[in-house]
């Protein structure tokens, strides 16, 4: 059993494995304290998938001992994130006639109308994932968040579902079983990084947040404090260090230096004068390159990239007023002015919320999703939602219970 004044956010992404060990003890969000970080490279992913469970599973065990180790405390369980082009999301509606007395809305009534929702059709490889209410209608009456003690014959409800492939989110739990935890829940991970670094105004005045990792990219909109639609792109920061590799013939590791240390994904901002030392794929010899042509090679695929979240967001038919990004690649220079430039309106870089403790060491856009499972796990905890877990054993059959029964929630406002 986990401890309750404990709670752990294990992000496995596709270059790095980040686990965030929190104390909840005090009572509320704003007295969370981080007391253990532990970060580990990873390379059993691949867009967000994973392909080599031995890797994967390596790479979770040497961040769970670091962050145990600074935290002095040995932890048993961790709230763990899952994304990839296999998870897709969908907004639905649900009609139930009102059963309470006098036609008052129970939460008798709102489970029932939300179970409604979700009996649509989905492919047998596929699982529900999360359940989110958006707004509800009783008769007339429209844009509800909470209808439990208003009077009517009718609840409707809309929801985004978001669901996923079951055997993806079967491999993830397996691996962090293999290295000795049991899972609390799994979350979507912009969901996730949305809790982290998304204001409560971002919240309400429709919000795009775009979580660029490095093997993925994956978009959620907000309004009204509801998520609206949700989509993953197959692009991501490693696209930029191929590229990088490729044009100027470094090694894998090499263009990823590149990348962090002198990319910028707007020529304009870049002196044409400057220089920077390059050491070839293959060679010992070092050559001096203008960093204005790493920065042509940068900008074209955050162009893409960009893009993509467009024609994503054009599809949604959502309208929004402003960009959130987050994410390793979030932190290329001019990314703010590249992203202004394209979609015509306010960008900002996303951080992580300040907590308390070793706060300082997760105070970056790479840590948004680890961050972001620590406050939904402390949320799901505090709500008594906690308490039903993939515990160690048969991993499939606990997966299929799990999320047939998921009424999972980041926003509190509904229930």
């Amino acid at each position: 059993m986990a401890r309750e004044d404990i709670v752990v956010g294990l992000d496995i992404g596709t270059s790095k494995t980040a686990c965030i060990i929190g104390d909840i003890g005090k009572g509320s969000l704003e007295e969370i304290e981080i007391i253990g970080v532990g970060v580990a490279p990873s390379d059993g992913l691949r867009k967000g998938i994973v392909i080599n469970i031995e890797r994967t599973t390596s790479s979770i065990r040497k961040a769970i001992e670091e962050a145990e180790l600074m935290a002095g405390v040995e932890i048993g369980s961790a709230y763990i994130g899952i994304a990839g082009g296999h998870v897709m999301g969908h907004n639905v509606n649900g009609v139930v006639a009102v059963s309470g007395k006098d036609h008052v809305v129970t939460p008798e009534d709102v489970n029932r109308v939300i179970n409604a929702a979700k009996t649509v059709a989905i492919p047998p490889e596929r699982e529900v994932l999360h359940i989110l209410p958006q707004m509800f209608t009783v008769d007339d009456m429209t844009g509800i968040r909470n209808p439990v003690g208003i009077t009517g014959v009718r609840l409707e409800v809309s929801v985004h579902i978001v669901t996923g492939a079951v055997s993806s989110a079967q491999n993830l739990v397996r691996c962090v079983h293999l290295a000795g935890l049991s899972v609390e829940d799994i979350v979507l991970e912009p969901l996730a990084s949305a809790e982290a670094v998304l204001t409560p105004d971002e919240f309400e005045a429709g919000t795009a947040l775009i979580d660029i990792g490095s093997g993925t990219t994956d978009l959620v909109i907000y309004r009204n404090g509801a998520l609206m639609h949700t989509a993953s792109l197959a692009v991501g920061g490693w696209n930029i260090t191929n590229d990088l590799a490729t044009v100027l013939h470094l090694t894998l590791p090499e263009a990823e230096t590149i990348k962090r240390e002198h990319g910028c994904a707007l020529v304009e901002l870049v002196d044409p004068a400057e220089t920077i030392s390059v050491q070839g794929r293959g060679t010992q010899r070092t050559r001096m390159i203008h960093r204005t042509h790493v920065a042509e090679i940068v900008q074209p695929r955050m162009m893409e990239i960009f893009e993509l979240v467009r024609q994503e967001i054009e599809k949604s038919h959502q309208m929004i007023n402003g960009l959130v990004l987050t994410g390793g690649t979030a932190l290329l220079e001019g990314i703010e002015e590249l992203g202004a430039a394209m979609f015509e309106m306010p960008v900002r870089v996303g951080y992580p919320r300040p907590l308390r403790g070793l706060s300082d060491r997760v105070h970056s856009p790479v840590h948004a999703t680890g961050v972001g499972l620590l406050l939904y796990g402390t949320r799901d905890r505090w709500s008594g939602k906690g308490t039903s877990r993939f515990i160690k054993g048969n991993v499939f059959e606990n997966i299929l219970q799990r999320m047939r029964s998921w009424f999972a929630s980041v926003r509190e406002d509904f229930f």
